[in-house]
């Protein structure tokens, strides 16, 4: 892939016209409500021990999502740390689940908790039923569901995440007030979205490489991963659904939800990024509502983005801005 189709001067500037449908907010605040509607309890059950680790302690949890329906997490903390803790609530790639404890060590062996959110139906831990859809889709997830914004599916993984946030008051050890939503590509898109409707509940915010933003221009400028989904989607559905099919996406825009975030967010680009287009996720930066915004640019970079340098990056910019554990 070219190395962008903007310059850099042109993506700062860019900030396409994109007006959220106009019952965007009710649709969501039904949403919640709906999914807060069922009062099911947080489990946490301690496996530290199956995992062999000496330093880090480890739960499995289950809270309710959508529907009430359990979603899988792993709650890691430095072991022994005086609490409570900053806790990043971790939100996963497209086609990726929780995994192991042991794949997430950075945030706890820098003194944080995190919470690794598992997305159902993505991973082996959280299945997806799906709700009321009787539309055929093409492979993947980016299509399922997409003949009506309450039978998307990022519906219910939007909603679980947001969940996730509501399920720290009811986990021991973590400082509610210093929440920290993060993660790369669908995770950092989930993590905008989580900022946007939990408002001033989180402290900062951390979407890497953004997905799901801008996305008739990702549409038309993707080459790799899964936006390709809806181009065949929309091939064979090409006479009657291209309008309502992206009405429907309107709902899950990163740019309304960044147009609705105010925390101190950190955003990061890969100007040679075939997946996440870099003017896709510079429509959500350029709008993000919030005046302390960063963007970490990666000139050279594709869909890893800054890879191993980039966690060090984040840990520098959060102890910037005071939350930092204490020692």
């Amino acid at each position: 892939m070219p190395l962008t189709v903007f310059g850099l001067d042109e993506l700062d500037d860019y900030r396409p016209e994109s007006p959220a449908p106009k019952d965007f907010d009710a649709f969501w605040q039904r949403t919640l409500a709906e999914a807060r509607s069922h009062h099911e309890a947080v489990k946490a059950e301690r496996v530290t021990s199956q995992h062999l680790l000496r330093t880090v302690e480890v739960d499995d949890v289950r809270f309710p999502g959508r529907r009430g329906e359990p979603v899988a997490a792993w709650l890691l903390r430095p072991r022994d740390a005086a609490g409570p803790l900053p806790v990043v609530v971790t939100y996963l790639g497209h086609g990726c689940g929780r995994g192991l404890p042991t794949d997430h060590l950075f945030w706890p062996s820098a003194g944080y908790a995190q919470l690794v959110v598992d997305s159902r139906g993505q991973g082996h831990d959280t299945p997806d039923r799906g709700e009321g859809d009787g539309t055929q889709w093409v492979e993947g997830f980016m299509t399922r569901g997409i003949d009506s914004p309450d039978h998307y599916y990022y519906r219910r993984l939007m909603t679980d995440c947001v969940r996730a946030v509501d399920a720290t008051e009811q986990l021991p050890g973590l400082d509610t007030r210093r929440i920290v939503p993060a993660g790369d590509s669908q995770g950092g898109s989930l993590a905008l979205a989580v900022a946007a409707l939990t408002g001033d509940r989180v402290a900062a915010v951390m979407p890497g490489l953004p997905f799901l933003c801008h996305f008739r221009r990702a549409v038309q400028l993707s080459g790799e991963g899964p936006y390709p989904e809806t181009i065949k989607y929309l091939r064979r559905h090409s006479r009657h659904r291209v309008e309502e099919t992206f009405a429907t996406l309107d709902y899950f825009d990163g740019v309304h939800f960044a147009q609705r975030a105010t925390a101190p967010a950190l955003f990061s680009v890969g100007l040679m990024d075939p997946t996440c287009p870099p003017a896709t996720v510079y429509a959500a930066f350029n709008h993000y509502a919030g005046q302390d915004r960063t963007m970490t640019v990666w000139p050279f970079a594709d869909h890893g983005g800054g890879c191993g340098s980039n966690p060090p990056a984040q840990l520098a910019w959060l102890h910037q801005r005071g939350l930092a554990p204490e020692l």
